[in-house]
C-alpha cells in the first residue's frame, strides 16, 4: 500500500488498549506504564509498507482538563505532522448535569459553566498550546442530548464562538439530530468551524448528516468519528466487543458512507480526521485497515 494523501489522518479514539498487543503493539510494557509509553510505536505503526496512524484522540480530556505538562509527554512521542484531537472538557458541554452518580450532588442542576469562553481559553486552550505545540490538532466539542432546545442551543453556541479566539481548529459533535439543519450549518462556516460526522447509537447515518448540512462541508477541515454501530448502546457494544483484537460486526454502510466524507474532502483539498473507536466494529485498528483498503481499491479502479 502507497501512502495515503496528505489532507487524509486515519487515527483511534485513544491508543491504551492491551488487546491490541501483536496487533499494534510489539514490545512490552509496565502495566503502570502502558499508557504513557505506548503513543511513539502507536504513531510508528505501518500498514503494508507505509505508515497508517496521522492522528489520535485525546478522550480522556472528555472528564477532566489536561496540563501542559501531560501533553508534553504526548507530544515528545509524536513525529513531524502528526495531530492530536482533544474532547474538551465536559464541565463547558453540558447546560443541565445528568443524573448520574458520578456527577454527585450537581447531578440534575444547571451548569453555569456551560460554554464558557473564558474558562475555555484558560484550562482547555491554554495547556494545550503550551503542551501539544505543532501537534495541536482539533478541539472537539461534544454536546450530548439534554438541556436545551435546537433553537437555544445554537444561540448559546453562536454567542461561544463570538468569544473564541481565532486559529485553532474547533469541531462540534452534536448528538441531538433536530440541531441539523441550515442554520447550523451556516454557524458552523461563520466562524471556521466543522461539523464531526460522528457514527452513534441515536444519530442519523453519516450519509443523512451530510444531507442535512447540504452535503456541503463548512470548513477548511472535516471530523468524522465512528463510535457505534447505529441502535446499539455504548454499554452493549463494550460488552459485544471487549477486547478489542479482531472485528466482530464490519458495517458496510459506515465504510462505504466514510469513504464518500473522505473522497469528497480530498477533492476539495480539505484535511479530514478520521478517528475510529474499538466500539464501533470490534477493533479500530482493523477498522482503519478495511478503510484504508478501500481507498486503494477506488484509486486503482
Amino acid at each position: 500500500m502507497g501512502a495515503l494523501p496528505e489532507q487524509i489522518r486515519f487515527g483511534t479514539s485513544s491508543w491504551a488498549y492491551e488487546g491490541w498487543q501483536g496487533l499494534v503493539y510489539r514490545h512490552p510494557y509496565p502495566k503502570s506504564r502502558f499508557a504513557k509509553d505506548s503513543l511513539a510505536e502507536y504513531a510508528a505503526y505501518e500498514y503494508r509498507g507505509a505508515r497508517l496512524f496521522r492522528t489520535v484522540g485525546l478522550d480522556h480530556t472528555f472528564y477532566r482538563p489536561p496540563t501542559a505538562g501531560q501533553l508534553a509527554q504526548y507530544a515528545a512521542q509524536l513525529p513531524p505532522g502528526f495531530r492530536v484531537c482533544s474532547k474538551v472538557w465536559e464541565e463547558m458541554t453540558i447546560p443541565v448535569y445528568a443524573r448520574h452518580a458520578r456527577y454527585g450532588a450537581k447531578a440534575g442542576t444547571t451548569n453555569p459553566r456551560f460554554l464558557d469562553a473564558g474558562l475555555f481559553e484558560e484550562l482547555v486552550l491554554r495547556p494545550s498550546r503550551e503542551g501539544l505545540g505543532q501537534c495541536l490538532g482539533p478541539f472537539i466539542f461534544e454536546f450530548q442530548r439534554s438541556g436545551l432546545d435546537a433553537a437555544s442551543f445554537l444561540t448559546a453556541l453562536e454567542n461561544f464562538f463570538a468569544r473564541l479566539p481565532a486559529g485553532p481548529q474547533y469541531a462540534v459533535e452534536v448528538r441531538n439530530p433536530p440541531v441539523l439543519g441550515a442554520r447550523y450549518h451556516d454557524l458552523l462556516k461563520t466562524y471556521g468551524a466543522t461539523h464531526v460526522y460522528n457514527h452513534w447509537n441515536a444519530m442519523p447515518p453519516l450519509a443523512a448528516q451530510h444531507v442535512s448540512l447540504g452535503q456541503r462541508f463548512t470548513a477548511e477541515f472535516v471530523v468524522v468519528r465512528l463510535l457505534t454501530p447505529l441502535g446499539l448502546s455504548y454499554a452493549d457494544a463494550v460488552k459485544r466487543y471487549t477486547p478489542y483484537n479482531r472485528l466482530v460486526q464490519p458495517l458496510p454502510q459506515m465504510r462505504t458512507e466514510t469513504l464518500a466524507l473522505i473522497r469528497q474532502a480530498v477533492a476539495e483539498r480539505r484535511s479530514i480526521y478520521v478517528l475510529v473507536n474499538n466500539r464501533a466494529e470490534g477493533s479500530a485498528p482493523l477498522t482503519i485497515h478495511a478503510l484504508a483498503d478501500g481507498l486503494q481499491a477506488h484509486s486503482a479502479g
